[in-house]
């Protein structure tokens, strides 16, 4: 798995102060991505243990409210990114977000991709539409994606809204 960056503390993506990795690769090619470069499955370094300990070290902070992935596209990283979040769940008890082109029913379809769902809290789906780009919502980009609570989502098998972004 590649990555372009790691942030340390990130506020655009998820409620608090996040830290949030940003892997790369997604064949989504969604018109007016704001990561273009991060589509390349060539872009970005290479993960390492040492990229894990590090997104560790700094979700111990007490003013890090938890973990976002993005990209790029997570759900084309699974292999790399499963690992990841089972080493980090290890470790800290903090709530994990995760951005996708692909919608919850999509990837509920998909063993693999299931997966890293399971191990997610919060999923904010859906390609991203330029015609459908609204700077008022609250961290999504345009008015088709969602904010699902993957845990009652996964029971109900069906979309729930997260409550307070409804």
């Amino acid at each position: 798995m590649k990555y372009a960056q790691i942030r340390k503390f990130d506020v655009a993506n998820g409620p608090g102060i996040r830290t949030s990795i940003f892997v790369t690769g997604c064949t989504h090619n969604c018109k007016g991505c704001f990561n273009k470069e991060y589509q390349s499955f060539s872009y970005g370094d290479d993960w390492t243990n040492k990229e894990t300990e590090k997104v560790i070290e700094y979700l111990k902070d007490k003013n890090v409210s938890g973990l976002t992935l993005l990209g790029g596209e997570p759900f084309q990283n699974v292999d790399g990114l499963l690992e990841v979040i089972k080493e980090v769940k290890k470790n800290i008890k903090k709530d994990i977000w995760a951005y996708s082109g692909y919608t919850f029913e999509e990837i509920i379809n998909d063993p693999k991709r299931l997966k890293l769902l399971e191990e997610v809290d919060v999923l904010v789906d859906g390609k991203f539409v330029e015609e459908k780009k609204n700077l008022k919502l609250r961290f999504r980009g345009s008015s088709n994606q969602r904010i699902l609570d993957c845990k009652r989502s996964l029971e109900e098998q069906k979309p729930i809204w997260l409550e307070e972004f409804k």
